[in-house]
């Protein structure tokens, strides 16, 4: 049975950081790729980074502009999002996803990962 956990997250003042974590069991990280996502009060969800496994390629979105990280390791089989400068707008519930034969065509759009942790609550206070 394959499972995502999403930890990490928590309320931070604007300018803040915080690194989000997503361990997998029942799943190894070692192909197509690994995103998260995240979804605001009233908004869609929306692409903020993935990794593709093999090469270690990292997408992001474009609001990130250099503010997030994403990064993985594969002994622990976890997945971390480092977010710096956070603002209010960031406030949302993160996912992680896996995509175990995801392409890099695909690496934004959420209905290509098959996978999903229950997300983590991220609030930034302005």
């Amino acid at each position: 049975q394959v499972q995502l956990v999403e930890s990490g997250g928590g309320l931070v003042q604007a300018g803040g950081s915080l690194r989000l974590s997503c361990a997998a069991s029942g799943l190894t990280f070692n192909s197509g790729a690994v995103g998260w996502f995240r979804q605001a009060p009233g908004k869609e969800r929306e692409f903020v980074a993935a990794i593709k496994w093999n090469g270690g390629v990292r997408y992001y979105g474009d609001f990130v502009k250099g503010r997030f990280i994403i990064s993985g390791d594969k002994v622990k089989n976890t997945v971390y999002l480092q977010m710096n400068s956070l603002k209010a707008e960031d406030t949302a519930v993160y996912y992680c996803a896996g995509g175990p034969r995801l392409i890099v065509s695909s690496i934004g759009q959420q209905d290509k990962y098959p996978y999903w942790g229950q997300g983590t609550q991220v609030t930034v206070s302005s």
